[in-house]
C-alpha cells in the first residue's frame, strides 16, 4: 500500500490540494491535484490526477453550507477510496505567516495552533482561512499528523538591515518589520537552481515569482538576502488587485479627506488595485494582453516597469548577480512579459533569445549574454511534501 502525503492550500473561497505518494528512497510523486471551490455557497469538489485525467467531481446544492469539517472528511474519505485505507500518513499546510514565533516549518502539536493564532491580528485575511482545514483535520483525524510551512520561513536569512523601517524602535520590536512572503516558491526556485545554473546558485540570482501575487528575492548562494514584499502582501511590485510600493501619505489622505475607514481601505488595497484598478478592465493577465486599450497598456507598463525598478534596486546591495529566474503563473506563461523586462536590463548584459523566450525556455537568454536568464516552474505543494514528510520521518519540530 503506498504512503500518501496530503498538501492543502486554503483560501477564502476554497483551498487547493495535492495528493503526494512516497516513492523509494522518500522520493515524492505528485499523484493527484484538486480542490474544493465555493466555500459558503454550493461547494465544488474535483480531483484530476497527474495527466490531468478526472478522478473525482462532487458538488453539494445550494444553500447547503457544509462545514469545513464535513469537506475534510469528504476529502479525506476520497483518499482513503484512491489509494488505500490507512494509506494517509500525514497533511501539510501552507500558512503564510509565521511572524517572528516560527521560522521554520513546524509539526502540529498541543500549543502550536494556539500560538499560530496569535498572528492572525497581523494577517486577519489570510490566516483565519490557513488555519481553518488544519482545526477541521485535528478534529475529524485527531491522530494525523499535521505540518504547519509557513510562506515567510524561507526570508529568516534577510539581515536585519534590511528588515528594518525606519519606525520608533519600540514598534520594531514589536514585531513591524519586513518578513517577505512568496517563501516556499522561492525556496523551490533556490533548491532547483543549481541544476539549472551552478554558478547562479554559487553566487548571486534574482527570482521574479510573477502571479496574481507578485514579488522578487535576491538569492545570495541560494539564500535569501533580500525581497520586495515586506510586513504584507501589500508591499512592492503591481499585482493583480494590490498596489504594491505605495506612499503612506496616499492612505492618511484617504483616511482624513476622503472618509474611508479601516475596512473600505482594507478593500481597496485588496481587492481593488494593481493591474484591475489601473486597466480598469480586469486583474487576469491574458485578458489584459488580448486588449489594446491605452489604459491596458498603461497597466502593463506600470507592472513591467515596477519589476524592472525593483531589479535594479536589488542589484547594488548585491554587488551585481549572475541570473534572472522567472517562475509563478505569469513568469512562467507570459513570454511578452519576460521579455520587456530582459530587454530592459540589456544594459546590464542580458541578452535576450528571442526564440528560446517564446518557447518557454528554461534558458532564455542568448549564449553571448553576460546574466543568465531562465524559466523556472515552481512547485509549493512539493516543498511543503517535503519538509510534512522530513518532520514526521524524523518525529521533529
Amino acid at each position: 500500500m503506498k504512503q500518501i502525503i496530503a498538501v492543502i492550500n486554503a483560501g477564502s473561497s476554497g483551498f487547493k490540494f495535492s495528493i503526494f505518494a512516497v516513492g523509494e528512497k522518500a522520493l515524492l510523486e505528485q499523484i493527484a491535484r484538486g480542490a474544493i471551490e465555493r466555500l459558503g455557497s454550493a461547494p465544488h469538489f474535483f480531483v484530476h490526477d497527474e495527466h490531468g485525467a478526472k478522478l473525482a467531481d462532487d458538488c453539494w446544492s445550494e444553500g447547503s453550507e457544509p462545514s469545513t469539517e464535513e469537506l475534510v472528511r469528504h476529502l479525506i474519505s476520497w483518499i482513503e477510496r484512491y489509494a488505500g485505507s490507512g494509506s494517509l500518513i500525514a497533511a501539510g499546510h501552507r500558512v503564510v505567516f509565521g511572524g517572528m514565533l516560527h521560522t521554520a516549518p513546524i509539526r502540529i502539536r498541543p500549543g502550536v495552533l494556539e500560538q499560530i493564532e496569535t498572528l492572525v491580528p497581523m494577517m486577519p485575511l489570510h490566516l483565519p482561512h490557513n488555519l481553518a482545514p488544519i482545526r477541521a483535520l485535528a478534529a475529524t483525524h485527531p491522530g494525523l499528523p499535521q505540518v504547519a510551512c509557513f510562506d515567510t520561513a524561507f526570508h529568516q536569512t534577510i539581515p536585519r538591515t534590511a528588515r528594518l523601517f525606519a519606525l520608533p524602535r519600540q514598534l520594531t520590536e514589536s514585531g513591524i518589520v519586513r518578513y517577505g512572503f512568496h517563501g516556499l516558491s522561492f525556496e523551490h526556485i533556490a533548491t532547483a537552481l543549481p541544476d539549472y545554473d551552478l554558478r547562479a546558485a554559487q553566487g548571486c540570482a534574482i527570482v521574479a515569482h510573477l502571479g496574481n501575487g507578485a514579488s522578487l528575492c535576491a538569492l545570495e548562494r541560494c539564500r535569501s538576502v533580500d525581497t520586495t514584499m515586506g510586513f504584507s502582501v501589500l508591499d512592492g511590485l503591481v499585482m493583480g488587485t494590490r498596489p504594491g510600493w505605495l506612499d503612506p501619505g496616499v492612505l492618511l489622505y484617504l483616511l482624513r479627506e476622503r472618509g474611508f475607514d479601516a475596512a473600505r481601505l482594507e478593500h481597496l488595497l485588496y481587492e481593488e488595485c494593481g493591474l484591475l484598478g489601473v486597466s480598469g478592465l480586469s486583474s487576469d493577465l491574458r485578458v489584459l494582453l488580448a486588449s489594446n486599450a491605452p489604459e491596458v497598456r498603461e497597466a502593463m507598463n506600470l507592472f513591467c516597469r515596477r519589476i524592472v525598478s525593483a531589479i535594479g534596486s536589488m542589484i547594488a546591495p548585491l554587488g551585481g548577480f549572475d541570473a534572472l529566474i522567472f517562475t509563478g503563473g505569469i513568469g512562467e506563461n507570459a513570454a511578452s512579459i519576460r521579455q520587456r523586462v530582459c530587454e530592459a536590463l540589456q544594459w546590464l548584459g542580458l541578452s535576450l533569445d528571442r526564440h528560446a523566450n517564446a518557447s518557454g525556455g528554461p534558458r532564455i537568454s542568448a549564449r553571448e549574454s553576460r546574466i543568465n536568464a531562465w524559466v523556472i516552474p515552481t512547485d509549493e505543494a512539493l516543498m511543503i511534501a517535503r519538509h510534512t514528510f522530513a518532520l514526521i520521518d524524523t518525529g521533529e519540530g
